[in-house]
């Protein structure tokens, strides 16, 4: 297969277990799940797919010279992402750790098509549950991992703030060191650090898109209460749960579902909150290589290590929010 990617151009695919697990139902299923969930479904945010982003980290990581195991281990790592993406989390009051795919990706992945597709090509499922295993793929923050790069790079062009060429630089800068994602140069290291923290700002954690987020979870909540969405809509497409949403008739379902729309506004109020949530601030402090050792950019930036912290510290704790318009005064606030 020729599989052009909008990252990383055209790539010749002919692992026949890649393929295989490309078209199986569990990956197939993530065409239709937007990587920003409701607010992609809303025009704000990016209409990628959590496909795209899972193609995209497999990818990269082979760009990078992974093992076709660790390929594997990318392909797979979002498998068990439901409808709505990170909306899910909100309705579970998970606001700032965002780990339901991570806590049902066992019992997704073992349910699927996946294990019996791995077992023809000689492997066993259960090696791909723990994405650790794979360090080009996963890393805690604030490290490199092709799975933060991968989305990160995605948003920019939507988000006006960066161009394709900007894009394409900071992928060649890349390189990989002791199993570890490491930048060639401080410059493009620096360039990757603070624009993160911007698309963080503008959209990752902003009060609009956390709000709307808040939302669509309020709607999904009542409408389990009452009995038109079940928990297995959970598992189908975004078109199928936000149909779902549209087509019940309870009247707390439709108050919520009238205010999630691109103008609803939000501002903080700590006095009469309608939502409390503490959302997850990311930030990155890429490695770079430099003589041949590597260090981190807040070691050799100063000025960058107080940026960071400076943010983070104006981030954390709770985020109290109220929703701004007439409809929300007869909104009993709900207080997660």
């Amino acid at each position: 297969m020729r599989y052009v990617d909008v990252l990383y151009g055209p790539v010749d695919i002919d692992e026949p277990v890649l393929l295989d697990l490309m078209a199986s139902d569990a990956v197939d299923r993530l065409r239709g799940v937007a990587q920003h969930g409701v607010t992609a479904l809303l025009g704000i945010t990016p209409p990628f797919t959590r496909f795209d982003h899972s193609v995209g980290a497999m990818l990269l990581v082979r760009r990078l010279g992974a093992s076709l195991e660790e390929q594997i281990g990318a392909l797979l790592h979002d498998v068990s992402h439901t409808a709505f993406s990170h909306v899910i989390d909100f309705v579970f009051d998970d606001h700032s750790s965002q780990s339901y795919h991570e806590e049902k990706k066992p019992d997704f992945l073992g349910a699927s098509d996946v294990p019996d597709i791995l077992r023809r090509h000689g492997r066993d499922w259960r090696d791909f549950i723990d994405e650790t295993r794979f360090s080009l793929l996963e890393q805690d923050m604030p490290a490199l991992c092709a799975d933060r790069l991968d989305y990160f790079l995605r948003d920019l062009e939507f988000l006006d703030l960066a161009t394709g060429a900007d894009i394409r630089a900071a992928l060649e800068a890349l390189a990989v060191r002791d199993k570890r994602i490491v930048v060639a140069d401080a410059d493009t290291a620096r360039w990757l650090a603070y624009t993160f923290i911007e698309v963080d700002r503008a959209s990752w954690s902003s009060v609009r898109e956390v709000g709307l987020y808040q939302l669509a979870a309020e709607a999904i909540k009542a409408a389990v209460r009452t009995g038109a969405v079940s928990e297995t809509d959970y598992w189908g497409s975004d078109e199928t749960l936000w149909s779902r949403l549209r087509a019940a008739e309870h009247p707390e379902v439709r108050q919520w579902l009238e205010l999630l729309c691109p103008g609803t506004r939000f501002v903080a109020d700590s006095a009469h909150p309608h939502f409390r949530v503490s959302p997850k601030v990311r930030s990155i402090d890429p490695p770079v290589l430099a003589n041949g050792i590597v260090s981190p950019l807040s070691a050799l930036d100063p000025a960058f290590a107080a940026y960071r912290a400076d943010y983070l510290a104006a981030k954390r704790g709770e985020l109290a929010m109220a929703v701004v318009g007439a409809p929300v005064a007869d909104i009993e606030p709900r207080i997660g």
